[in-house]
């Protein structure tokens, strides 16, 4: 094993030992690094003051991810490139092209939230060649919050900052260099990080993760800390043995079959965004509204699953898509439909040492319509009163089969049990529909809470299988706003 922190910190190798083993990406730089440029507003990875860009060399090329350094573990850096805002300029002191085209459309003004614009943006100039539209612009700063600018100003130079030549990018001249530097702190050995019974392990092979969770039964597993980072930033929690799945390259990986998508439980919502997007339009423009660039960077649907929250987006898309879990226990494998992974609040079928292996989600069968709808009380980065997820497949005007799933209408992801038998058999049509709507209170009693009351959601979920009835049987219907915050459905 080994016991110290290897990465890049803008160009200059890093080694970090004997730091808390749960300490932020964010208190490293500001009380280890003294880089003081990345800034601290919310600490819970909803305003982007602490953005900044982790390096990884994936598919043959590097890849430029911006994260919320409040949430991310230092010892998550291990391998990697960081890159903050004081790494962008070049040596002899000229401006990076972003943050010369934040200076040249105003885009900053008391300047505490300029730093995590500059590293998004920075980001997207990186992953994106071609000029990007007011839509894609929009999603990359979903993450950001500014009370100041107004937000176009921003916009602007993020257009301005392609009108340059892309030569002038003093990082990207160096990317030889970081690959090569990258090259040689690659090892497939354990990090195990920390001292006595606060230890923080990093396997780098699936059958060593699978034997150190059988050693430690009641360590945290970690996979994009969006969850579990609160618990030490909010909750002030001193966690004891901590397991970090994210250099398991087994686990990171998402397939296409001809019959599925696998989706590995470290693989990140932005992983898994495209490959389910093809077969499942709606998944993506859920995803696409999941938290922001940032937190999709990090966060995995099989953490999402294995934390089990009654309003966790991903679990009701993918049980309405029949999705399989797959569970591992030191060498035992199970498999069991992801509905039935779901206990009750707070509880899941999964014993101790048990970690989420991955996910399956069959392709959609011939003659199916998949919807899905999440209702939240802003577009961006909130969580969702109600989310509903619809799989039906037709024969002819009936419905031969019907897979039902809502969130937030229950203590877990669940299916609606009572609608899909009105459903079922049944023909397409107003009455059929009708008596759907009536049958979803025999499923569901949610609650009131202040995100939403408990009339409201019930009524929202009924409405959602009329507005499914309506774009299934009359798809001329305008439905969806148009516009560069959500599309229509193609």
């Amino acid at each position: 094993m080994r016991e110290e922190i290897r990465f890049l910190l803008g160009h200059e190798a890093r080694v970090a030992k004997a730091l808390d083993p749960t300490m932020t990406v964010l208190d490293y730089l500001r009380q280890e690094a003294g880089l003081v440029g990345t800034k601290e507003g919310c600490n819970e990875g909803d305003c982007g003051a602490c953005t900044v860009v982790r390096v990884r060399p994936r598919g043959g090329r590097l890849h430029y991810e911006a994260l919320n350094a409040c949430i991310q573990f230092l010892p998550t850096l291990d391998g990697c490139q960081l890159l903050t805002v004081e790494h962008l300029a070049a040596p002899d002191g000229t401006l990076h092209p972003v943050q010369q085209a934040m200076v040249d459309c105003h885009g900053s003004q008391c300047g505490f939230c300029t730093p995590g614009f500059v590293m998004s943006l920075f980001a997207l100039s990186r992953d994106r060649q071609a000029v990007p539209s007011a839509s894609e612009i929009d999603d990359a700063l979903a993450g950001n919050l500014c009370r100041c600018t107004g937000y176009a100003p921003i916009a602007r130079a993020a257009t301005r900052l392609y009108e340059g030549d892309p030569r002038q990018d003093p990082v990207a001249a160096r990317e030889e260099e970081t690959r090569e530097a990258l090259a040689s702190l690659r090892d497939h050995v354990t990090l195990a990080f920390g001292q006595g019974p606060r230890r923080f392990f990093a396997p780098a092979r699936l059958d060593v993760l699978a034997d150190l969770l059988t050693a430690h039964p009641e360590a945290t597993i970690v996979a994009g800390s969006t969850d579990v980072g609160l618990w030490v930033t909010k909750a002030l929690q001193r966690l004891g043995t901590v397991v970090w799945i994210g250099r398991v390259e087994e686990l990171a990986q998402v397939e296409e079959t001809e019959r599925s998508i696998e989706i590995g439980a470290g693989a990140s919502y932005a992983d898994a965004a495209a490959a389910l997007a093809r077969h499942y339009p709606d998944m993506g423009e859920v995803i696409r509204r999941l938290g922001s660039v940032q937190i999709r960077n990090l966060g995995t649907i099989g953490g999402n699953i294995a934390n089990g929250s009654p309003i966790g987006d991903s679990p009701p898309l993918l049980i309405a898509a029949g999705a399989t879990l797959h569970l591992r226990q030191g060498k035992t494998r199970r498999s069991l439909p992801l509905e039935d992974f779901f206990l009750d609040y707070g509880r899941q079928d999964r014993a101790p040492g048990e970690f989420v292996e991955k996910v399956t989600v069959p392709l959609p069968p011939a003659g199916s319509a998949f919807r899905a709808y999440k209702i939240s009380k802003r577009f961006d980065q909130d969580i969702s009163a109600v989310l509903g997820a619809f799989q039906l497949r037709f024969d002819g005007a009936r419905v031969a089969e019907a897979r039902v799933a809502y969130g937030g209408m229950a203590a877990t992801p669940k299916r609606a049990a009572a609608v899909e038998a009105c459903l079922t058999g049944a023909d397409w049509d107003e009455a059929t529909v009708a008596r759907a709507m009536a049958a979803l209170e025999r499923d569901f009693a949610p609650i009131t809470d202040w995100r939403a009351s408990a009339g409201y959601r019930l009524q929202v979920a009924k409405n959602l299988l009329r507005r499914l009835y309506i774009e299934t049987s009359d798809p001329a219907t305008e439905t969806r706003l148009v516009g560069d915050r959500s599309l229509a459905h193609a």
